[in-house]
């Protein structure tokens, strides 16, 4: 996390691994770079969700 003031950039992995409904192997994951702002009530929200970052869309990095 890189902060100033009531703004903040998040970088993170992630990672996600399941079942398909036809019984494969599922495994999604990538590097997500997000905004957030911190609203007057000290709570904080996003203002930018990139859940893959720069990576282009549907192809994320692995």
């Amino acid at each position: 996390m890189y902060a100033t003031g009531d703004l903040a950039l998040l970088l993170v992995d992630w990672l996600i691994e399941g079942t398909a409904p036809d019984g494969g192997p599922v495994r999604v994951g990538g590097t997500a770079a997000d905004v957030v702002r911190r609203g007057p009530d000290g709570h904080w929200r996003y203002a930018v969700d990139s859940p893959f970052g720069t990576a282009p869309e549907g192809l994320p990095e692995e």
